[in-house]
């Protein structure tokens, strides 16, 4: 107990000096070793016993993580490594591979400066990890590499060592062809790894043992002897010669960056204020003595301190009692406590300084992804883009009237803690509707009010969210008119260029916030496709939907403009068809006519003609679904590949490659989500529970004409709705 308390002491110490601190997260595909690795570098650190590391699992202390076997949050922990006779502090966060938890890595990556990316010696760069790849470099995170669980190519695969190091060259071949694809610019020849300079090791985190040239070098250990020692089954042995914390935390203290270097590049790519200014540069050079600038990753919910914002401190100290403004949100909030975190426990301390992650309780209004500051008009960070949406959702009830206005409460507070969580009240039915990432992230959430907030439900099967959109661009202008026939707005709409909606979604273009620089925005929109004069033009954009106004010298338009930015995105947010989001649209405000006097323009008669007149012009354009698609990867001996493509091609599967290696094959595959519920169940019956399976998002596609109307049908009786969609004429009335 003794070694840990001094390394807290330690830790405390090395808090006030950002050049010896390194933030690092682990990411991965599910199951590639990050946990158990994690958990080895901790106890190597003294923050947990030896014998424990591995087995315990410290940072799955959740009881569905210790149930499942798999990591559903990204847990943090901070532990002391000497390098060269200088102690640094690592801030490390482990995050969770499974595509549905994705939204926790994306989050993670904004609070680290560099990642370990482990991949498995045998299953090779799987299509997790690329997701992870491109999530942490586009936020400027520096990679490294451990290729995990080298004992099994021994073990099972009987490899020789030329063999081995054939798997070993192809796998930092794949990670570089990553790096080059979606490295910043800037860094694409240096950020490259490789085993000469030390960027990359290997070993197995689950016997604790590791290796990288440069330690090969000082410790008088070659490739011939390691292979030796696996050979013959010695892996104690390696992992006494050759320990894996000590090898991975020389790796992290010697190529991932300090705060101090890190801040420098990252701080213009992810806050978008005046670089000129004192914050700015007290952000880059990462200043204790400035004001405070917290980007919030993370909101934990503990039953004791309540609600805990966790994040990235920039710039400036937090300490206990502070006042700190969460930027946007009216009003401030006082730092009740402030702590550091080593997996479920937390570190009290009476201040921590810029560079460092901290636990801040008492921000009542921070959300993750928010900035928190001690100035309440600061620019905020820019906002945090989640590779994937949540496309699955299901009716949540609560089983006791009483426990209704508690069930309220709770689903704020899950949507609080999860961003990629949606929740929203069906009006018509008062249903309570709750949207995720997947199945399984549904069922954790559900799992999680019913046995950790107490509150017994009822829950409808799941359903898919689809999303609108128009065929083709309507022929002439539709006219939406106020209820008072008093004002009437002319509409056009067409689809938006793919490249326009790729875009927005990948966050390159922002939306939902007033466009800063229209001329820059008018140029990056042309360079994707759109017409130079609605480029020009753009009052607002919404979730993969642009609003232009192409009028020229309407009185008053400018007093309305908020109301009708107001209808774009009451329009957007539930199209004509079915009441779905609208997804890749551009609505073209053509002409106007207003009344004089602005009593008889208010909300209740702008907003009303706006949307009927958005509305109606997509109804004449022709709307359709489009339903969301996942790749679907499935792992298998050859001889079972007939009995996967049979239960692929049942649930509308697209069937677009079959690399084999050995003998095992990947049969990758594009898929409706629709057609996806209860997969697990039938793949490993299929396969005798010998598949390999695994996601990933990407993106939405149109419906097949034969099931348009009846998924439309569906949607609309499920939310109360006539079964048949309006036609333009309802809007014109």
């Amino acid at each position: 107990m003794g070694r840990r308390e001094d390394n807290i002491r330690e830790a405390q110490k090395l808090m006030d000096k950002p050049l010896f601190i390194r933030n690092m997260g682990t990411a991965a595909h599910i199951d590639h070793g990050k946990t158990t690795f994690s958990d080895n570098l901790i106890a190597g650190a003294g923050m947990i016993s030896e014998e424990l590391a591995g087995k315990q699992l410290l940072l799955d202390y959740d009881e569905q993580e210790q149930a499942r076997g798999i990591t559903i949050n990204a847990a943090n922990a901070s532990m002391v490594h000497d390098y060269n006779g200088q102690k640094y502090l690592i801030n490390l966060i482990d995050t969770p591979g499974h595509v549905d938890f994705g939204g926790d890595v994306t989050r993670a990556m904004r609070a680290v400066d560099g990642v370990v990316i482990l991949s498995c010696a045998v299953e090779g760069v799987m299509p997790q990890t690329e997701t992870v790849i491109r999530q942490a470099l586009k936020e400027k995170v520096r990679p490294v590499l451990f290729i995990n669980k080298v004992d099994r190519l021994i073990n099972e695969l009987k490899v020789t060592p030329e063999e081995m190091q054939k798997r070993f060259v192809k796998i930092i071949k794949h990670v570089n062809d990553l790096i080059t694809k979606f490295c910043p610019e800037e860094f694409k020849s240096k950020w490259f790894v490789s085993p000469d300079n030390g960027t990359v090791a290997f070993g197995s985190a689950y016997h604790n043992w590791a290796i990288s040239v440069p330690y090969m070098k000082k410790a008088g250990i070659t490739f011939k002897d390691i292979y030796e020692r696996l050979n013959a089954q010695d892996q104690k042995r390696l992992a006494k010669e050759s320990p894996l914390h000590k090898v991975i935390l020389d790796m992290i203290i010697t190529h991932l960056p300090s705060p101090v270097e890190a801040q420098k590049y990252r701080i213009p790519h992810i806050w978008h204020g005046d670089l000129e200014s004192d914050i700015a540069k007290a952000m880059e050079t990462a200043n204790p003595n400035a004001i405070p600038t917290l980007m919030v990753t993370k909101i934990l919910i503990d039953p004791h301190a309540g609600e805990i914002a966790v994040g990235r401190l920039f710039s400036g100290t937090i300490e206990r009692g502070q006042e700190l403004f969460t930027i946007g949100i009216p009003g401030s909030n006082r730092a009740q406590a402030v702590s550091v975190s080593v997996g479920a426990e937390r570190i009290p301390v009476d201040r921590l300084v810029a560079g460092n992650i901290v636990n801040v309780s008492g921000l009542r209004n921070a959300i993750a992804g928010a900035t928190v500051s001690g100035d309440p008009d600061l620019e905020p960070f820019e906002k945090i883009t989640h590779v994937s949406e949540p496309v699955v959702t299901v009716a949540i009830e609560a089983k006791h009237m009483k426990d209704l206005p508690k069930l309220v409460e709770v689903l704020r507070t899950v949507a609080k803690a999860d961003p990629s969580l949606r929740v929203e009240i069906n009006q018509e039915t008062g249903e309570h509707l709750l949207s995720g990432m997947g199945e399984l992230h549904l069922e954790i959430t559900e799992y999680r009010i019913v046995n950790e907030q107490g509150v017994e439900i009822k829950t409808s099967a799941p359903i898919v969210v689809y999303r609108e959109a128009v065929m083709k661009a309507s022929e002439r202008e539709f006219e939406g008119k106020s209820p008072n026939k008093h004002n009437r707005f002319y509409f056009k709409v067409e689809p938006l260029p793919v490249a326009i909606v790729n875009a927005i979604r990948s966050g390159e273009i922002h939306t939902d916030e007033r466009i800063k620089d229209p001329k820059a925005m008018a140029k990056q929109l042309e360079a994707l496709g759109m017409d130079k004069e609605d480029a020009k033009s753009i009052y607002w954009i919404r979730n993969g939907n642009i609003f232009t106004n192409l009028t020229k010298g309407i009185q008053y338009l400018h007093e309305t403009r908020e109301l009708l930015v107001d209808a774009f995105k009451e329009a957007m947010d539930k199209g004509p068809r079915a009441w779905e989001p609208v997804n890749g649209v551009l609505v073209k405000l053509m002409d106007a006519k207003l009344h004089e006097d602005s009593i008889h323009r208010g909300p209740g008669q702008v907003i009303p003609a706006a949307r009927s007149g958005i509305y109606g012009a997509m109804v004449e354009a022709g709307t359709t679904l489009l339903e969301p698609k996942q790749k679907v990867f499935v792992n298998v001996p050859s001889e079972l590949m007939g009995p996967v493509s049979r239960e692929l091609n049942s649930r509308r599967c697209t069937i677009e490659d079959m690399p084999m290696e050995g003998d095992q094959v990947t049969v990758v595959s594009k898929a409706p989500v629709a057609e996806l519920f209860g997969f697990a169940s039938a793949i490993r019956s299929a396969t005798q529970g010998r598949a390999l399976w695994t996601t990933e998002f990407m993106g939405f596609e149109p419906l097949p004409r034969e099931l348009l109307d009846n998924v439309t049908k569906d949607i609309r009786t499920r939310k109360g709705l006539k079964p048949e969609p309006p036609t333009a004429d309802y809007y014109s009335a």
